[in-house]
This record gives C-alpha cells, structure tokens and sequence, in this order.
C-alpha cells in the first residue's frame, strides 16, 4: 500500500511540474508509450505594442496604494511598516517624475517637491517619534498636499482623502513585537 502511494504522489509532483521522467519512473510501463511533445516557450504576439501608462494610470497603481498603506500602517502605529511605507512612496512619485517629467505643462518633480516635502518630513519625524498624533497630522498635511498638486493640475474632482478603510484586506497593518 506504501508503495502504490509513493507511485501516486510522485506521479502526482511529476505532473504538477511538467516533468515526464519521475513519471517513467514511478508508474510500470505502458504497452505503446505516447511521445508527449515539447511545451513551446511562451513568447509575446509579434505585434504586442508596449502599454504607455496615462499620469492617472501611474498615479493610481503606484502612489495611490501606498499613500493608503502609509495611512494605515501609521494608524495602527507600526512604525516599521510606516516608514517602509513612505520610503515607498518617495520612490514612487521620484520614478513618476523621471519618467514623465511634465504634466500638463508643469514640471512634476517640482510640484511634488513643493507640495510634499514639508509633509514628508514631518511624517518621517513623527515615524521616528513613534508619535502617533503627530502621525496623523502630518499625514493630514500630505493629504492635503496631494490635493494641492491635483488643484495646480486643474484635476480637483481628484479628492484623496485620509483612509477609513483598508483596500487590502490579505495584508496586517498591526505592529509586529
């Protein structure tokens, strides 16, 4: 019975992995093996054309996640996560703006510089503080900055406001001790 069970499994393993071998092992042989043919690389249509991402695409998969889980990781006072966090979302609005260095006419690595750094630096200190109401006003103060700069690019129907709610509901924002 150990036996028909170890055959079973690895057949079963062999399969998951694509291989035939542990297979031609594992279980007897069969009057008239099938060839099995070669999987073939996968490789992109010869007309994929490159997805240029829109400032509203950018802004939504790489700032706007990470404001939230700054908001949430300094709410719930896991100051690790919090400074991970907005280390991550320095790097995200420094990558929007080298790859796309103007929007609508405006320089974008200044007007986030203008509206962003005092913040920024305030939410570092209150991360360094481990202070939690400080936190929250200087995220405030980020927020506001966002909008700001949404305002400046004639995009004020973009209202970012301060989380209620975690979009994330596979990642624990609790501090870890």
């Amino acid at each position: 019975m150990n036996r028909l069970v170890a055959a079973a499994m690895s057949v079963a393993l062999s399969l998951a992995c694509g291989s035939t071998a542990a297979v031609a092992q594992a279980a007897p042989p069969a009057a008239s093996p099938t060839p099995v043919a070669p999987r073939p690389a996968l490789a992109p249509p010869a007309s994929a054309v490159p997805v240029v991402m829109t400032m509203g695409d950018l802004m939504n998969t790489l700032v706007q996640p990470r404001h939230l889980k700054l908001g949430l990781a300094g709410q719930a006072q896991n100051w690790p996560l919090a400074k991970y966090a907005l280390e991550q979302l320095r790097a995200a609005l420094a990558n929007i703006a080298s790859v796309k260095p103007k929007f609508a006419g405006f320089p974008v690595g200044e007007l986030v510089d203008l509206a962003l750094t005092p913040p920024f630096n305030a939410v570092d200190a209150a991360i360094k503080q481990q202070d939690a109401q400080k936190f929250a006003t200087a995220f405030a103060q980020v927020t506001q900055g966002c909008n700001a700069c949404h305002m400046e690019l004639n995009h004020a129907f973009v209202v970012i406001k301060v989380p209620d709610a975690s979009a994330f509901p596979n990642q624990d924002f609790s501090p870890k001790r």
